[in-house]
């Protein structure tokens, strides 16, 4: 008598080591990508910004990098702009949470300075987010004088750049529902529903959504990538390291 084969168990264990083998190859990206000196060094002609009377110079840094007098005023930054926002959803506010989730060894920071004043930055990682590689923008945040100048579209613009001569998957972000501006300004950058974006239902109500971008050059955008999937109701994994973040200015950018 021949012997038998299980085929759906080779089936289910070739899955699995592929699987497995895709996330081994994904953390290989993100890990190369947090050990660059300079993201924005193949990028020279994005290092400055200079439209509508804003003149804008732009670098990249890890926040071990960073002087203390610089983490202090992109806390003070995120809660001037975002502290309203935080309390008026179940998120809430914590001082002592959201200056850790800036803090993170894993962060790095896209900073915009004009006549040696801080005026702008991001906050973003590297990361893997549910087995992808991804840029996982955590913060946009500006200065009122340089609102509606377009430095905030451009600064999405660097990230992008940034991510995708990196082979990262995507640009992910959160963004409040309260916050009806951003979320313009993310539709208007072709920012979509995320499949990651947790649905609603009778027990939870999500105070915000999961926006996101796909690297062309690697993936095709997945035909329904607009419309909010059912997905586990779980955050994603930056969400979960971070506690709450929000990547956007209750303003307009």
């Amino acid at each position: 008598m021949g012997r038998k084969t299980n085929t759906k168990g080779k089936e289910k264990r070739l899955q699995r080591k592929e699987e497995q083998l895709k996330l081994i190859a994904a953390k290989i990206v993100v890990d190369n990508a947090n050990k660059l000196e300079d993201p924005l060094q193949p990028f020279p002609v994005f290092r400055k910004f200079s439209k509508n009377n804003v003149e804008v110079e732009l670098s990249v840094s890890k926040v071990a990098n960073l002087h203390a007098d610089v983490i202090d005023w992109i806390f003070n930054l995120t809660k001037k702009n975002m502290f309203e926002k935080y309390k008026s959803c179940s998120w809430g506010w914590n001082d002592v949470k959201k200056r850790e989730e800036l803090t993170e060894e894993s962060a790095w920071y896209l900073l915009a300075k004009s006549n040696n004043e801080y005026v702008g930055f991001s906050h973003f990682r590297f990361d893997l987010d549910y087995g992808d590689e991804v840029l996982y923008c955590y913060e946009l945040q500006l200065e009122k004088k340089v609102h509606r100048k377009g430095l905030g579209k451009f600064m999405m613009q660097v990230l992008e750049l940034i991510a995708f001569k990196n082979n990262m998957k995507k640009v992910v972000l959160t963004v409040l529902k309260n916050c009806p501006e951003a979320k313009s300004f993310y539709a208007a950058l072709k920012y979509n529903m995320d499949e990651t974006s947790p649905t609603n239902d009778y027990e939870t109500e999500y105070p915000y959504e999961i926006l996101s971008k796909y690297n062309k050059r690697l993936v095709s955008e997945p035909p329904n990538a607009h419309l909010q999937k059912s997905v586990p109701q779980t955050p994603s994994i930056s969400s979960l390291m971070m506690n709450n973040h929000c990547c956007s200015s209750p303003h307009c950018h």
